[in-house]
């Protein structure tokens, strides 16, 4: 999963949602170095990850990416999955994705020193593009694909997997909704352990 489903599944606690959006350049035990519900979000997000990686519905999404763009076609189906939450974004939340998007960048904006230094130079890019929302579309999700294709110097072609995600749309969103269920279920009784 990517930046939207971390962040909706971290729930209404703020400094969990902070926790969980950085994760990703948090490694090993440096988790420690944060106060608790920092770390809960942290430790959030490697559970998500791990739990979706192993997940058979979300290997078969998958695996339709891998012989074109191999290491990368998790990188893609990431991206691709929060295509699909931010398009039936209504099913699942209450407030519009503008508002809620808004609601986050201004959070992050509010605890920028809480921020490690990648995130804090991904935030700038990250609100002037208003990536959360732009994933909504299609024509947003070809230009996140490239965005994401130009930070990995241009190795693969990302943007080119969008005519996959045309070819296979109605599957994968399917595939996408079968598995977010039980995402999401996992991901709340992953909170309550970490309370």
């Amino acid at each position: 999963m990517n930046f939207l489903a971390h962040i909706y599944l971290s729930g209404n606690n703020d400094f969990i949602k902070i926790g969980n959006f950085m994760a990703d350049s948090i490694h090993g035990k440096r988790y420690l170095e944060y106060s608790g519900d920092l770390q809960k979000g942290i430790l959030l997000h490697r559970y998500i990850d791990t739990f979706t990686d192993a997940h058979p519905i979300y290997r078969k999404s998958k695996h339709r990416f891998h012989e074109k763009y191999g290491h990368y076609a998790g990188v893609i189906m990431d991206i691709v999955y929060d295509h699909f939450l931010a398009k039936n974004w209504n099913s699942y939340f209450n407030d519009n994705l503008e508002v809620y998007a808004a609601n986050f960048y201004s959070l992050m904006q509010r605890n920028f020193d809480l921020l490690t230094p990648k995130t804090q130079n991904l935030l700038p890019y990250l609100i002037e593009q208003n990536w959360l929302v732009q994933y909504a579309s299609l024509e947003g999700l070809e230009v996140i694909l490239f965005q994401m294709d130009y930070r990995t110097k241009h190795r693969v072609n990302m943007q080119e997997a969008i005519v996959e995600v045309n070819f296979f749309y109605d599957e994968l969103e399917s595939e996408f909704k079968l598995f977010f269920e039980e995402l999401q279920q996992h991901s709340k009784q992953k909170l309550i352990e970490l309370a």
